[in-house]
């Protein structure tokens, strides 16, 4: 299971990494990375599941993966990172390799980006 100490709780952080974030699409899922190198913090790691994707137990049991899975990747995000891993409806009915393998992906791509230019006057 995820850390407590990474897991991302506050609406402004899903937010400022969705619009700001680095993002990469898979099939199963999306992801938005945030870098933030001034921040010394743990990274943090949110999720979205959607009632897109299922009924409750669907969707609790996707996130439960999706947090299996980000246990053993979030030691290799930067410091004071923020990711949203968004699941996508294909997500219910993905195997769990497929589902891992579309997460590896996922990061490597967003990992490997150039941080997007910041402009001064958008929020």
């Amino acid at each position: 299971m995820l850390s407590p100490a990474n897991r991302m709780r506050r609406r402004d952080e899903f937010g400022v990494a969705v619009r700001r974030g680095q993002r990469a699409g898979r099939p199963t899922l999306v992801l938005h990375l945030l870098t933030r190198p001034d921040v010394p913090d743990p990274p943090l790691v949110g999720f979205v599941v959607a009632r897109s994707v299922g009924n409750a137990v669907v969707r609790n049991r996707v996130r439960r993966r999706l947090r299996h899975l980000m246990r053993d990747h979030v030691h290799r995000l930067p410091r004071g990172s923020l990711l949203v891993v968004r699941a996508n409806p294909a997500a219910a009915e993905a195997r769990a390799d497929d589902l891992a393998a579309d997460l590896d992906s996922a990061l490597e791509r967003v990992r490997r980006r150039p941080a997007r230019p910041t402009s001064k006057g958008r929020r």
